[in-house]
């Protein structure tokens, strides 16, 4: 009875624990009509397990390996290295080895096989294990297949596959190796087709790699291919590469390089004919997995085989199907500064904020802006919009729009309103212009501070269902806080003003940028605020050894408690509980309501204390605002001398006066909106979370966060009912580990097609990575990459390097002397920050936090807009 191997049509969906993903979707091809799969058999994990479980050195070597740390690379290289050796040379027992022979037998002992690794969580819709384990072309004779089996086996503890393991949450012992042998096949070309575009994410759009010889090389970036792009049936686009290598197998086993005549170099390897055969076939295939697929093929006589077929699993997953209709979404996340995904109730109590629908797409939020691109005027205003805010969304959306694709009309998602409060608004902004009083601001924050208290005192009245009908009536009061007409005219004009400042100065005096100095230091924004109290904080713990000792490694389960028991920490202890009395809402990624607040878990700014302490004196928050003020002061000075001395200088003085008085009265308010927002949230979180607790308390639910993984109309529900579906709730947990690690488009189109606009990178040093200026200066230092706050240990002349930024990390702005973030514009919160802390800051920079190494030293030029990496 053979227990080890399975034939390729005897693979059922039920055998991927025996066959891996490989053998599986082998098993799967093979049965799919009108597709063509070389024969072969598969070696069953059985067989791996049996090797394992009988061999006490490889036990001990693999439990060496299960305990080595994710971020252990050198246990973890060691342990695999260890376990590789023991493998290859492992002597395969008699029964798995007759069973072998007997099924090599069969298929043709005399003939060719490819022999390739199958990992049993390989090709799976939420992971790629794809080409970390080995494979072996042109194996021939029984001997030197059982030979390739063991290397194969023991390919999967190279060093790649095991770091790659620990690191996404796969343990080593959840993971076996079955391994495929296929009659090899010769062809004249072979390649890869993927039924979606890898490089534009196009669902619609196949792209097909080909070349001459062995697949392998190609993969491997071995040898050149032409690419041909079809789409709907029609071949759109073609690159024909210069082919002067291939590789073929050579008689007797293995492979090697051979040089392409040189009449066929420049030549298409598949005719126009059998460029749509294949894109039709992956059509087929992609319908029976029912998603888009990465193909392996060779062409053989005229034949097209498929040797394998996997999910593309780096896709960002489409938007939701609302028609036939193309349809362009633009991400909200890049807008607030928040890339992360979100979880269910997050979106909830986000999506309560604007009239305008929202849609999740890959964990994050999204506008359908179909019907503003279909509109003239719309069009213009959202083109013309980004190009402040988001260069690369301008462009894109640019490119986009010159494409004249025909989009769905309907109602537009960006309008000042209609009715009374398009009118109010612009009555506001007149108002707000020619007044000039900051006691406009005073009142609007008068008004936002008295709502929010009231909400705070009923909140607490309220239980269960009541709980829930608070919740949905309070949004109302929320919403008109952040849209306030005359708060919104407010941050209009400091805006209008700033641009004014910068393009009559340049104009006037040739100088870029002004605003950037003005604005220092200006009254108000209790965003700046905020950072430069934290170095109070600091100076609270600054003469106790034992609260700093503390601090580099705190207690986070019992902070309060375990700080105050040291000499010294009460008086810290106070310090830190007035701070979060005041910001303690506020968190990274702080719009969805389910991430850990300050308040919650207090170590998250211990880093950036310890930095305030060792990179600052005391005092330094009066130091701090003193300096900003000053640098303002001064700027204003030498503008208004230089335009003392040009024709009509005397009125333009007044209307420069004029405007800077407008900042400083008004661009303050800026932050305080998403402030007010977020401590409503703060006060709607610690209700939700006892609410959570007497769930917990009844078994409705095992978790207090498993909430987080309901929408609200759903928390209603197990509010009202005390039930939930668990499943609902696990499937949801998984998807937001995926999701997470996805990065999310700025724009995307109905069928998958994202859309990246391009710096203008011509004026700037070789190398450079470009980005947008939003903070005027050049600094060099180390750079400091971080990706949780949590992790934020920075040193003097450190430059902040990171993905995003959001106002609860403008504690860090304080110790940084630079920042650079992935996304970003001149109006979101870190750039205005910057700014008024006078700390040069480029943002948009793509992948910054890949590309720029921790402890690179970098140059960053605020004032045009890129980052050059120094060593």
């Amino acid at each position: 009875m053979r227990n080890y191997t399975l034939d390729f049509h005897d693979i059922t969906i039920n055998d991927l624990p025996l066959v891996g993903g490989k053998g599986l979707n082998l098993g799967v091809l093979a049965k799919i009509p009108e597709v063509r799969v070389p024969a072969g058999f598969c070696i069953t994990a059985a067989a791996f397990k049996k090797i394992i479980a009988e061999n006490p050195e490889i036990q001990k070597a693999f439990e060496d390996l299960s305990s080595c740390p994710a971020d252990d690379f050198a246990g973890i290289s060691s342990a695999a290295r260890k376990i590789r050796g023991l493998i290859e040379a492992v002597e395969i027992p008699e029964d798995i080895r007759q069973e072998i022979v007997r099924r090599h037998a069969e298929y043709g002992e005399h003939d060719e096989y490819a022999v390739r690794s199958s990992a049993t969580a390989e090709d799976l819709p939420s992971a790629s294990f794809a080409g970390q384990q080995d494979t072996y072309l042109n194996i021939k004779g029984s001997q030197e297949i059982l030979h390739a089996v063991r290397r194969c086996w023991a390919s999967l503890f190279t060093e790649r596959a095991a770091v790659y393991r620990s690191q996404n949450g796969f343990a080593h012992g959840s993971v076996f190796l079955a391994v495929i042998v296929q009659r090899m096949i010769f062809p004249q070309v072979s390649g890869i087709l993927f039924t979606a575009d890898p490089v534009s994410s196009n669902r619609k759009m196949l792209s097909i790699d080909a070349s001459y010889g062995l697949g392998e090389a190609l993969v491997s970036g071995v040898v050149s291919a032409d690419n041909y792009k079809v789409q709907n049936g029609q071949i759109v686009q073609k690159t024909v590469s210069t082919k002067k290598v291939a590789v073929y197998p050579i008689p007797g086993g293995g492979t090697e390089e051979r040089p392409v005549e040189a009449g066929k170099q420049q030549l298409q390897a598949l005719s126009d004919g059998e460029i749509l055969k294949l894109a039709q076939l992956g059509r087929h295939i992609e319908a029976h997995f029912h998603n888009p697929q990465d193909i392996e093929w060779c062409l053989d006589k005229g034949q097209i085989f498929i040797l394998q077929s996997r999910p593309i699993t780096t896709l960002f997953p489409l938007p939701p199907k609302k028609d036939d209709a193309l349809r362009l979404y633009m991400s909200i996340g890049h807008r607030q500064m928040m890339t992360a995904p979100i979880n269910p109730l997050g979106m909830s109590f986000f999506g309560f904020m604007p009239d305008i629908p929202m849609d999740a797409i890959g964990g994050r939020l999204y506008f359908d802006i179909s019907h503003d691109l279909a509109s003239w005027s719309g069009k213009k205003m959202l083109v013309n919009a980004m190009r402040k805010s988001d260069i690369k969304m301008h462009r894109a959306l640019a490119d986009f729009v010159k494409r004249k694709e025909v989009l769905p009309r309907g109602k537009r998602a960006f309008k000042i309103g209609s009715g009374a409060l398009s009118w109010k608004f612009v009555f506001e902004l007149f108002n707000v212009y020619f007044k000039n009083d900051r006691a406009i601001v005073k009142r609007v924050v008068a008004k936002n501070e008295a709502s929010i208290r009231q909400a705070a005192e009923e909140i607490g009245l309220f239980s269960g269902d009541e709980l829930i009908a608070f919740l949905l009536r309070d949004q109302e009061n929320l919403k008109k806080n952040v849209y306030d007409p005359q708060g919104l005219a407010i941050i209009m004009v400091s805006i209008y003003a700033m641009m004014w400042i910068n393009e009559n100065m340049e104009k006037w005096l040739g100088e870029k940028n002004t605003a950037d100095t003005l604005s220092q230091s200006v009254p108000d924004n209790v965003t700046s605020e905020m950072g430069l109290e934290l170095l109070d904080v600091a100076d609270a713990a600054r003469n106790s050894p034992a609260v700093i000792r503390f601090l580099q490694n705190p207690d986070k389960d019992d902070f309060f408690g375990s700080i105050e028991k040291l000499e010294g920490g009460k008086t810290f202890s106070a310090a830190y509980r007035e701070f979060l009395g005041k910001y303690g809402m506020r968190c990274a990624g702080e719009i969805d309501i389910t991430q850990t607040r300050w308040i919650e878990q207090p170590s998250i700014l211990a880093p950036t204390i310890i930095s305030n302490i060792q990179n600052f004196h005391p005092n330094e928050k009066a130091a701090r605002l003193q300096e900003g003020k000053f640098k303002a002061e001064m700027k204003e000075q030498e503008l208004v001398s230089g335009l003392q001395r040009q024709r009509g200088g005397t009125r333009k003085i007044k209307k420069l006066k004029n405007h800077i008085r407008i900042l400083d009265n008004y661009l303050g308010f800026r932050e305080y909106p998403k402030f007010a927002f977020i401590r409503r949230y703060g006060i709607y979180k610690e209700a939700l979370m006892e609410e959570a607790r007497l769930l917990q308390e009844r078994g409705a639910i095992r978790e207090k966060e498993d909430i987080y993984y309901l929408f609200f109309d759903e928390l209603q529900e197990l509010i009202h009912t005390g039930h939930v579906d668990y499943r609902l709730i696990e499937e949801r947990k998984a998807a937001y580990r995926q999701y997470s690690k996805m990065v999310p488009p700025r724009l995307i189109t109905s069928e998958g097609e994202v859309l990246t606009g391009e710096y203008d990178t011509e004026n700037m040093p070789p190398g450079a990575l470009p980005g947008i200026a939003v903070s005027s200066g050049i600094v060099e230092g180390r750079a400091r990459v971080v990706l949780r706050m949590e992790d934020a240990f920075l040193a003097e002349g450190d430059i902040l390097v990171t993905a995003f930024t959001d106002p609860s990390w403008t504690p860090l702005f304080v110790s940084a002397k630079g920042l650079v973030t992935e996304v970003g514009g001149l109006m979101t919160h870190g750039a205005v920050i910057a700014r008024e802390y006078g700390l040069p800051a480029v943002v948009g920079v793509e992948n910054a936090s890949r590309l720029i190494k921790d402890g690179q030293r970098i140059r960053i030029n605020g004032s045009e807009g890129y980052v050059e990496v120094l060593s």
